[in-house]
């Protein structure tokens, strides 16, 4: 017979992941256009209730011996104390990095808005001085679309963050770091990450041909590009051997979150393939009238917004598998995943600029 405890690990094993829920949870996500500014919390409040529990109930029953034990407990407890204060100290320096991150995107904010007003400042002048009848405007450049100048400055910052943040994480790893301290640092890679999906969320709505596109992208990046990012269950085959090994139990839980992952990704595929036909034919039966097209494009660009919950969604897939492995695997295996992860990308970005740096034989 199992003891209380035994029944505790495996209930909560079991519950850890659940294919079938996890399908229909994307589905119903898929049909609700999603919510990426939700996230999930890592530490499940299950666990949080359990330990608040079982520290009530120690209370209780060795109260009567707290004056006996106190010589006895000190060395922990003061071992306890300098665990918390580097977890403080931790955490302290995560909130000024990330005020540091936010202080930064706001610099470049005002920059662009100023850059913006003397581009106009200058159209304005260049219309007032040129403005005869010989004058052109084709000579004037287009405007500038402010949603995705914007987007390139702040994935700029949030590059050099996460490149920031896989160095802290291999130097911890190696240095052997406690599990709490560990955590700290996974979360952080996690909410970084979430940063990433509202900031493209954003730059879909100003243009989601250019996100669609990967232009933002290095070349071996866009190489493997998936509806504007990456496909989540060939990454789950290409990294998950690399933090062997794992018990039987979490292999078998990422068996199903892979087979999860592809049925999602068939789904979003198949939606794309029904669009871009419907779409196809939307402009091949257009029209000329008085000289143009724009009222039969008007139906086309209704359909061009559905691209936009096509890009959230594979966002939601790539942020919900993230959040899935963090809870099957351990917190060390989580921040061995996160950092092969980041590097992965790194390598990418890497390739592409010896790729684009190589000596060429003139033709």
């Amino acid at each position: 017979m199992n003891s209380p405890s035994t029944q505790f690990v495996s209930s909560r094993r079991m519950s850890v992941y659940d294919p079938i829920h996890q399908i229909n949870m994307w589905g119903e996500n898929f049909k609700s256009n999603g919510n990426l500014g939700a996230s999930m919390p890592l530490i499940d409040e299950s666990n949080l209730k359990f330990d608040n529990q079982s520290e009530d109930a120690s209370h209780g029953v060795l109260g009567t011996f707290k004056t006996y034990d106190r010589e006895a407990n000190k060395p922990v407890a003061n071992k306890t104390q300098r665990r918390l204060a580097q977890n403080r100290e931790a955490a302290r320096k995560s909130r000024l990095r990330k005020k540091a991150y936010v202080q930064q995107l706001e610099s470049s904010r005002l920059k662009l808005m100023q850059l913006e007003l003397e581009l106009e400042h200058a159209r304005q002048q260049g219309l007032y001085v040129g403005g005869g009848l010989d004058s052109n405007p084709l000579d004037f450049p287009e405007p500038v679309n402010s949603g995705i100048t914007i987007f390139e400055m702040e994935y700029g910052l949030w590059v050099e963050e996460q490149n920031r943040q896989i160095l802290e994480l291999r130097t911890a790893l190696n240095a052997h770091i406690g599990d709490i301290e560990l955590r700290i640092l996974v979360e952080g890679i996690m909410n970084h990450y979430s940063e990433i999906f509202r900031m493209k969320s954003a730059a879909a709505k100003a243009d989601v041909f250019y996100v669609m596109s990967g232009m933002w992208k290095t070349t071996a990046e866009r190489f493997f590009l998936w509806i504007g990012g990456f496909r989540p269950s060939e990454l789950l085959k290409v990294l998950l051997p690399l933090i062997e090994p794992l018990i039987e139990q979490q292999r078998l839980d990422l068996q199903n979150l892979g087979k999860s992952c592809q049925q999602a990704e068939d789904a979003l595929s198949q939606g794309m393939d029904k669009l871009q036909q419907t779409l196809a034919e939307s402009v091949a039966t257009g029209q000329l009238i008085q000289g143009s097209y724009v009222q039969q494009m008007a139906s086309s660009m209704e359909k061009l917004e559905a691209l936009v919950c096509f890009v959230n969604q594979a966002d939601h897939l790539r942020q919900e598998t993230m959040l899935q492995i963090s809870r099957i695997l351990t917190t060390r295996q989580a921040a061995r995943y996160f950092l092969v992860f980041g590097e992965y990308f790194q390598r990418l970005r890497g390739l592409s600029s010896l790729w684009s740096n190589q000596p060429r034989e003139p033709a």
